[in-house]
This record gives structure tokens, sequence and C-alpha cells, in this order.
């Protein structure tokens, strides 16, 4: 065999051994895939583009508190839009916009974008925050704009705990308040109906004296 079909055989040898190795590793339960975690949501309609959207709850199981909605919104048309509103249907949940500045609505200027969720942004508070069982699960969005109307999509349900933890709930649950606690006392003070004495001071008949007088 001649030095270049050995190198050739040794080339195509290497090929067969690498696809071996990559099917190993997407192969099992421990497959090196299954460590990949897909995207945030993000969906595109017309001149918007919403990304990275999450719906994240109190950080610590139990807690009662709101729940929040993450997430960047683009605008590539050439008018400004706003965000009329935030449903989460199939919940009762309900939430409540805020711009960054002002008590205006959250504007997502043309050719720009805004993000919702985080320190100094706008926000989208769910107020009486969502069952915390929803965690790892999907949950459906919709961002109603002044242009474009509705636009949907299925968000990530996340504790506000590492990467999520600056884009969480700003308001986090307080320990219940502790009352006063008074010393019980009867509902009457017993008192003696009259104080004890003796009927009598017992006094010797007589008293002893000498025989003798002074």
């Amino acid at each position: 065999m001649s030095r270049s079909l050995r190198r050739g055989a040794l080339a195509a040898t290497a090929v067969v051994i690498s696809i071996a190795a990559l099917s190993a590793c997407g192969a099992g339960n421990d497959a090196q895939t299954l460590e990949i975690r897909p995207d945030n949501a993000a969906v595109t309609v017309d001149d918007v583009k919403i990304q990275n959207a999450l719906v994240i709850t109190q950080p610590e199981p139990g807690a009662v508190g709101p729940a929040v909605v993450s997430a960047t919104v683009f605008n590539n048309g050439q008018t400004r839009q706003t965000i009329d509103s935030i449903t989460l249907p199939g919940t009762v949940g309900v939430v409540k916009l805020k711009a960054a500045e002002g008590n205006g609505p959250i504007v997502v200027p043309a050719g720009g974008s805004v993000v919702i969720g985080g320190p100094g942004n706008a926000s989208a508070t769910i107020e009486g925050g969502l069952h915390q069982d929803r965690n790892g699960a999907a949950q459906k969005v919709v961002f109603k704009l002044s242009k474009t109307g509705d636009v949907g999509l299925s968000a990530f349900v996340v504790p506000a705990k590492s990467y999520f933890k600056e884009y969480g709930p700003s308001e986090l649950p307080k320990p219940p308040a502790t009352l006063p606690t008074t010393p019980a006392t009867p509902s009457g003070t017993a008192t003696p109906s009259g104080t004890a004495t003796p009927s009598g001071t017992a006094t010797p008949s007589g008293e002893a004296s000498h025989a003798a007088g002074h």
C-alpha cells in the first residue's frame, strides 16, 4: 500500500471514530446533549419582537408574594407603540404595568426597545402571585401592543434565584407581625370576705406571784 493510501485510510478511520464518539455523547440519560437548555421564549409579530420572556416567582418555596413578568420588547417599526396590557391566560393573576419613569404607559420607541423587569426598568407585577408549583413549566403570556395587537408566547416559570434574582419580584414576603402578648388575668380577683381574727386573746387566769410580798 502506498504512503498516500495509508494516509487516506487513517483519515477515514479518524472520521468514523469522531462520529462514534459524538453518538455516544448523545446517548443515555446522562447525555451531554440533555444538558443544553433552550433559549428563553421569543416571538416576532410584524414589527414587534419579544425576547427573553420569563415569569419569575418568589425565591423560596411556600413564600407568599407577587410574581413578575420579565422580557425585552423590540419595535422595528417607524411608529412608537405602547404596551397596553399583559395577561396570563388560564390564571387569575392580574398584571400591573409600570413605566420606568413617571406614571404613563410603557412605551416601546420606534426602532428601539424596552426592558421589563430588573432595577431601573419598567415592571410587570402579577398581583396575587403565581403558584410556585408552576416553576419549571411554561405559562402562556400575551402582550397587547397599541398597534400590533396581541402577541402571545409561552414563557418559562422560574424562581427569583441565581441568574433571575435581579429580575425577580422587588417585593418579598414580610415575616408575620408579632402581636404583643398580655398576661392572662382572671375574670375576677378573689378576696376574702373578712379577716379571720381570734375571738379573744388567751391570757392566764392569774399571774404567778411570789409568796413573799414586796
